[in-house]
Protein backbone atom coordinates (compact mmCIF):
# COMPACT_ATOMS: atom_id res chain seq x y z
CA UNK A 1 0.00 0.00 0.00
CA UNK A 2 1.66 2.94 -1.33
CA UNK A 3 -0.34 5.25 1.35
CA UNK A 4 1.54 3.49 4.09
CA UNK A 5 5.34 4.41 2.85
CA UNK A 6 4.20 8.37 3.88
CA UNK A 7 1.91 8.32 6.33
CA UNK A 8 4.56 9.42 8.77
CA UNK A 9 5.03 12.23 6.87
CA UNK A 10 0.94 13.36 7.52
CA UNK A 11 -0.73 15.13 10.31
CA UNK A 12 -4.29 15.43 10.86
CA UNK A 13 -5.67 18.30 9.26
CA UNK A 14 -7.80 19.18 12.12
CA UNK A 15 -5.59 19.17 15.08
CA UNK A 16 -1.95 18.10 13.60
CA UNK A 17 -1.63 15.20 15.56
CA UNK A 18 0.28 11.90 13.88
CA UNK A 19 -1.87 9.67 11.61
CA UNK A 20 -2.03 5.74 11.42
CA UNK A 21 -3.24 3.24 9.34
CA UNK A 22 -6.18 1.08 10.78
CA UNK A 23 -7.89 -1.09 9.20
CA UNK A 24 -9.71 0.65 6.05
CA UNK A 25 -8.81 4.16 7.52
CA UNK A 26 -6.53 6.81 8.27
CA UNK A 27 -6.84 8.21 12.32
CA UNK A 28 -5.14 9.98 14.27
CA UNK A 29 -4.93 9.47 18.41
CA UNK A 30 -7.94 12.20 19.38
CA UNK A 31 -10.33 9.96 17.11
CA UNK A 32 -10.27 12.11 14.03
CA UNK A 33 -10.66 9.57 11.26
CA UNK A 34 -10.37 9.31 7.66
CA UNK A 35 -11.66 6.48 5.16
CA UNK A 36 -9.08 5.24 3.08
CA UNK A 37 -10.30 4.66 -0.42
CA UNK A 38 -10.64 1.15 -2.25
CA UNK A 39 -7.82 3.39 -4.55
CA UNK A 40 -5.72 3.82 -1.79
CA UNK A 41 -5.49 7.27 -1.73
CA UNK A 42 -7.14 9.32 1.76
CA UNK A 43 -9.09 13.06 1.35
CA UNK A 44 -7.35 15.04 4.07
CA UNK A 45 -9.31 18.51 3.01
CA UNK A 46 -10.73 20.38 6.25
CA UNK A 47 -13.69 20.99 4.03
CA UNK A 48 -15.79 19.96 0.54
CA UNK A 49 -13.61 19.99 -2.62
CA UNK A 50 -14.09 23.55 -4.14
CA UNK A 51 -15.29 24.27 -7.01
CA UNK A 52 -12.16 24.98 -8.88
CA UNK A 53 -11.06 21.59 -8.36
CA UNK A 54 -10.15 19.51 -11.71
CA UNK A 55 -12.80 17.03 -13.16
CA UNK A 56 -12.96 13.37 -13.50
CA UNK A 57 -13.01 15.07 -17.39
CA UNK A 58 -10.07 16.85 -16.75
CA UNK A 59 -8.18 14.11 -15.65
CA UNK A 60 -8.85 11.73 -17.73
CA UNK A 61 -7.93 14.06 -20.89
CA UNK A 62 -4.48 14.91 -18.89
CA UNK A 63 -3.69 10.96 -18.54
CA UNK A 64 -4.45 10.80 -22.33
CA UNK A 65 -2.52 13.59 -23.34
CA UNK A 66 0.57 12.62 -21.06
CA UNK A 67 0.24 9.42 -22.28
CA UNK A 68 1.13 9.93 -25.26
CA UNK A 69 4.19 11.49 -24.18
CA UNK A 70 4.16 15.03 -25.59
CA UNK A 71 5.58 16.69 -22.40
CA UNK A 72 8.05 13.55 -21.96
CA UNK A 73 11.20 15.85 -22.46
CA UNK A 74 10.00 18.44 -19.70
CA UNK A 75 9.29 15.03 -17.18
CA UNK A 76 13.03 14.25 -18.35
CA UNK A 77 14.23 17.76 -17.29
CA UNK A 78 12.61 17.66 -14.00
CA UNK A 79 13.77 14.64 -12.94
CA UNK A 80 17.30 15.29 -13.96
CA UNK A 81 16.97 18.08 -11.64
CA UNK A 82 15.77 16.37 -8.89
CA UNK A 83 18.43 13.81 -9.10
CA UNK A 84 20.89 16.43 -8.97
CA UNK A 85 18.98 17.98 -5.68
CA UNK A 86 18.95 14.70 -3.93
CA UNK A 87 22.46 13.80 -4.91
CA UNK A 88 23.81 16.99 -3.57
CA UNK A 89 22.24 16.94 -0.40
CA UNK A 90 22.18 13.40 0.34
CA UNK A 91 21.11 12.19 3.49
CA UNK A 92 22.84 8.93 3.72
CA UNK A 93 20.27 5.76 4.01
CA UNK A 94 17.40 7.68 4.77
CA UNK A 95 15.00 7.34 1.69
CA UNK A 96 14.71 10.74 -0.44
CA UNK A 97 11.29 11.95 0.79
CA UNK A 98 9.67 14.20 -2.60
CA UNK A 99 6.36 15.39 -3.01
CA UNK A 100 4.66 17.11 -5.87
CA UNK A 101 1.85 19.64 -4.74
CA UNK A 102 -0.91 19.86 -7.37
CA UNK A 103 -0.02 16.45 -8.78
CA UNK A 104 -2.67 15.82 -11.33
CA UNK A 105 -1.99 12.38 -12.72
CA UNK A 106 1.11 12.01 -10.97
CA UNK A 107 2.92 11.60 -14.02
CA UNK A 108 5.97 14.14 -13.25
CA UNK A 109 6.26 12.39 -9.86
CA UNK A 110 6.12 9.22 -11.29
CA UNK A 111 9.29 10.01 -13.30
CA UNK A 112 11.56 11.38 -10.66
CA UNK A 113 10.62 8.10 -8.10
CA UNK A 114 11.77 5.95 -11.71
CA UNK A 115 15.08 7.66 -11.53
CA UNK A 116 15.31 7.48 -7.74
CA UNK A 117 14.66 3.93 -7.05
CA UNK A 118 14.95 4.40 -3.04
CA UNK A 119 12.78 7.39 -2.98
CA UNK A 120 9.43 7.81 -1.65
CA UNK A 121 6.72 10.15 -2.98
CA UNK A 122 3.64 12.44 -1.88
CA UNK A 123 1.14 13.68 -4.25
CA UNK A 124 -1.28 16.06 -2.97
CA UNK A 125 -4.15 17.35 -5.23
CA UNK A 126 -7.45 19.33 -4.34
CA UNK A 127 -9.13 17.48 -7.05
CA UNK A 128 -10.91 13.95 -5.71
CA UNK A 129 -10.50 12.74 -9.21
CA UNK A 130 -6.75 13.29 -9.51
CA UNK A 131 -5.77 11.86 -6.22
CA UNK A 132 -7.69 8.71 -7.16
CA UNK A 133 -5.54 8.49 -10.30
CA UNK A 134 -2.25 9.33 -9.00
CA UNK A 135 -2.57 6.61 -5.87
CA UNK A 136 -1.54 4.16 -9.17
CA UNK A 137 0.20 5.84 -10.99
CA UNK A 138 3.30 4.40 -8.86
CA UNK A 139 4.11 1.73 -6.43
CA UNK A 140 5.91 4.43 -4.10
CA UNK A 141 3.54 7.21 -4.75
CA UNK A 142 0.96 8.11 -1.76
CA UNK A 143 -1.93 9.96 -2.67
CA UNK A 144 -3.14 12.47 -0.45
CA UNK A 145 -7.09 15.50 -1.22
CA UNK A 146 -5.63 18.50 0.12
CA UNK A 147 -5.54 22.29 -0.47
CA UNK A 148 -2.13 23.92 -1.80
CA UNK A 149 -3.79 27.24 -0.29
CA UNK A 150 -5.11 25.82 3.39
CA UNK A 151 -2.40 24.64 5.82
CA UNK A 152 -1.27 20.72 4.16
CA UNK A 153 -1.35 17.90 6.94
CA UNK A 154 2.18 17.27 6.05
CA UNK A 155 4.94 17.47 8.63
CA UNK A 156 7.21 21.01 9.00
CA UNK A 157 10.80 20.35 7.46
CA UNK A 158 10.72 16.93 6.03
CA UNK A 159 10.44 16.69 2.47
CA UNK A 160 13.92 16.89 0.91
CA UNK A 161 12.16 18.01 -2.59
CA UNK A 162 8.88 19.73 -3.69
CA UNK A 163 7.66 19.75 -7.26
CA UNK A 164 5.04 22.17 -8.50
CA UNK A 165 4.71 21.87 -11.87
CA UNK A 166 1.73 24.42 -13.82
CA UNK A 167 -0.23 24.13 -10.46
CA UNK A 168 -0.72 26.66 -7.80
CA UNK A 169 2.26 27.64 -5.05
CA UNK A 170 1.95 28.67 -1.98
CA UNK A 171 5.92 30.16 -1.06
CA UNK A 172 4.89 29.99 3.09
CA UNK A 173 3.69 26.50 2.61
CA UNK A 174 6.75 25.41 0.64
CA UNK A 175 9.42 26.62 3.16
CA UNK A 176 7.95 25.77 5.82
CA UNK A 177 7.39 21.58 4.57
CA UNK A 178 11.29 21.62 2.67
CA UNK A 179 14.36 20.54 5.47
CA UNK A 180 17.46 22.32 5.65
CA UNK A 181 19.14 22.12 2.05
CA UNK A 182 15.72 21.22 0.36
CA UNK A 183 14.87 22.27 -3.39
CA UNK A 184 11.65 22.91 -4.71
CA UNK A 185 11.30 22.74 -8.35
CA UNK A 186 8.71 24.79 -10.16
CA UNK A 187 7.83 24.68 -13.88
CA UNK A 188 5.52 27.04 -15.45
CA UNK A 189 4.50 28.19 -19.15
CA UNK A 190 6.86 30.52 -20.41
CA UNK A 191 5.40 33.00 -23.32
CA UNK A 192 5.14 31.39 -25.89
CA UNK A 193 3.66 28.08 -24.50
CA UNK A 194 1.19 26.73 -26.43
CA UNK A 195 1.20 30.51 -28.49
CA UNK A 196 0.00 29.10 -31.66
CA UNK A 197 -3.46 27.28 -30.15
CA UNK A 198 -4.19 30.45 -27.74
CA UNK A 199 -4.04 32.57 -30.42
CA UNK A 200 -5.84 30.45 -33.18
CA UNK A 201 -8.82 29.58 -30.31
CA UNK A 202 -8.86 32.81 -28.37
CA UNK A 203 -7.47 31.11 -25.20
CA UNK A 204 -6.77 32.27 -21.50
CA UNK A 205 -3.31 34.02 -21.85
CA UNK A 206 -0.08 34.08 -19.70
CA UNK A 207 0.99 37.57 -18.28
CA UNK A 208 3.91 38.32 -19.50
CA UNK A 209 5.81 38.81 -16.09
CA UNK A 210 4.60 35.67 -14.85
CA UNK A 211 8.51 34.54 -14.34
CA UNK A 212 9.12 37.69 -12.75
CA UNK A 213 6.31 37.62 -10.02
CA UNK A 214 7.56 33.94 -9.67
CA UNK A 215 11.63 35.64 -8.76
CA UNK A 216 9.66 37.68 -6.52
CA UNK A 217 7.33 35.80 -4.52
CA UNK A 218 8.66 32.95 -3.92
CA UNK A 219 12.64 34.44 -3.62
CA UNK A 220 11.13 36.80 -1.15
CA UNK A 221 10.87 32.69 1.28
CA UNK A 222 13.92 30.91 -0.43
CA UNK A 223 16.88 31.23 -2.64
CA UNK A 224 17.03 31.58 -6.46
CA UNK A 225 19.03 28.83 -7.44
CA UNK A 226 18.78 27.99 -11.05
CA UNK A 227 16.81 28.67 -14.13
CA UNK A 228 16.36 26.42 -17.08
CA UNK A 229 13.88 27.58 -20.26
CA UNK A 230 12.41 24.64 -22.43
CA UNK A 231 11.83 25.16 -26.06
CA UNK A 232 10.55 22.44 -28.05
CA UNK A 233 7.73 22.15 -30.60
CA UNK A 234 4.79 19.95 -30.90
CA UNK A 235 3.46 17.68 -33.69
CA UNK A 236 0.05 17.66 -32.60
CA UNK A 237 -3.40 16.34 -34.47
CA UNK A 238 -6.68 17.13 -34.07
CA UNK A 239 -7.37 14.75 -31.46
CA UNK A 240 -4.51 16.24 -29.62
CA UNK A 241 -5.39 19.58 -29.73
CA UNK A 242 -8.62 18.94 -28.39
CA UNK A 243 -7.31 17.10 -25.36
CA UNK A 244 -4.91 19.38 -24.68
CA UNK A 245 -7.88 22.17 -23.87
CA UNK A 246 -9.65 19.38 -22.36
CA UNK A 247 -7.02 18.66 -20.07
CA UNK A 248 -6.42 22.42 -18.49
CA UNK A 249 -8.59 25.84 -16.93
CA UNK A 250 -9.55 26.41 -20.72
CA UNK A 251 -11.86 23.18 -20.36
CA UNK A 252 -14.47 25.62 -18.07
CA UNK A 253 -14.58 27.66 -21.43
CA UNK A 254 -14.24 24.75 -23.98
CA UNK A 255 -17.56 25.52 -25.51
CA UNK A 256 -19.85 22.96 -27.22
CA UNK A 257 -17.85 23.96 -30.68
CA UNK A 258 -14.70 23.15 -29.73
CA UNK A 259 -14.13 20.36 -32.72
CA UNK A 260 -15.20 22.81 -35.12
CA UNK A 261 -13.04 25.31 -34.26
CA UNK A 262 -9.68 23.39 -33.55
CA UNK A 263 -10.95 22.11 -37.20
CA UNK A 264 -10.02 25.76 -38.57
CA UNK A 265 -6.04 25.21 -37.43
CA UNK A 266 -5.78 22.55 -40.15
CA UNK A 267 -4.44 20.08 -38.03
CA UNK A 268 -1.82 19.01 -37.72
CA UNK A 269 -0.05 21.74 -36.77
CA UNK A 270 3.45 22.68 -34.84
CA UNK A 271 2.90 23.63 -31.30
CA UNK A 272 4.95 25.57 -29.01
CA UNK A 273 5.79 23.90 -26.00
CA UNK A 274 7.74 26.53 -23.64
CA UNK A 275 8.40 25.95 -19.77
CA UNK A 276 10.45 27.86 -17.28
CA UNK A 277 11.74 25.05 -15.03
CA UNK A 278 12.82 27.43 -11.63
CA UNK A 279 14.81 25.88 -8.58
CA UNK A 280 14.70 27.42 -5.03
CA UNK A 281 17.07 26.17 -2.09
CA UNK A 282 15.89 26.24 1.29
Amino acid sequence: MSLAEVVDLLRCPHCAGTLSIIDRSVRCPTGHNFDLARQGYVNLLSGGQPGNADTSEMIIARERFLGGEHYRPLAELIADRVVAAVEDRSNGSRAPRIAELGAGTGYYLSHVLDRLPSAIGLATDVSVAASRRAARAHPRIGAVVADTWARLPIVDQLLDVVLVIFAPRNPDEIARLLRPGGRVIIAGPGPDHLRQLRAGLDLIGIQPDKQDRLRDVMGSRLPLLRQQRLQRQLRLTAADLITVIEMGPNAHHRGTDLADRVATLQPPVDIDLDVWVTEFGS
